[in-house]
């Protein structure tokens, strides 16, 4: 007669714990259970910590934006710029950031073209309407059209070379608040 399989996950661990040959007279494991002390035993010998603690998220919510066209300020990081917050920063507690751009043409170079970097942990542009053309360290020159999306790694020097007159991108920075940093050409 051949052996009926465990009809729950209960029971075919349990079944399986009858086999191992790690379990002890009083039903419990110490192999695995040694095996892991041992092992991070080690680890600590040879100068390594142990995995760090994960942080705890901070406590979102839900952020609704809709198009309002007196939603976009010149109040951002660029004067040559409108910007229409999308409520991000505040739903995330600064996790995050998200904001429509408008850059103003006509394209001054004098003003736009200035070499810089964002102390970030990620950035991402996808652009919505227009075209701009960028320049990012190790990338090059890149024209960027409606529909084109690009991230710029964590303090990448890059610079706005040139852009259309109706030019809207969306940007998404983390954290929320950071520095940006000029260079002198």
């Amino acid at each position: 007669m051949a052996k009926q399989k465990p009809k729950s996950r209960a029971a075919s661990r349990t079944a399986a714990q009858k086999k191992s040959p790690a379990r002890t007279a009083a039903g419990k494991t110490t192999r695995k259970t040694t095996a892991k002390t041992t092992a991070r035993k080690k680890l600590e010998a040879k100068g390594r910590a142990p995995a760090p603690v994960k942080r705890a998220r901070p406590k979102q919510r839900v952020a609704i934006s809709h198009h309002r066209e007196e939603d976009f300020r010149a109040d951002g990081l660029r004067s040559y710029a409108q910007y229409r917050d999308l409520g991000i920063a505040e739903a995330s507690q600064g996790l995050a950031r998200a904001h429509v751009i408008r850059l103003i043409g006509p394209c001054d170079p004098a003003e736009v073209s200035k070499l810089h970097f964002h102390d970030v942990d990620f950035q991402m542009v996808y652009v919505l309407k227009g075209w701009v053309k960028t320049y990012m360290e190790g990338q090059g020159e890149t024209l960027m059209k409606e529909g084109s999306s690009w991230t710029q790694p964590p303090r990448i020097k890059h610079l706005i070379m040139d852009y259309s007159d109706d030019v809207e991108l969306l940007e998404v920075i983390l954290p929320a608040e950071f520095k940006t940093t000029e260079l002198s050409a």
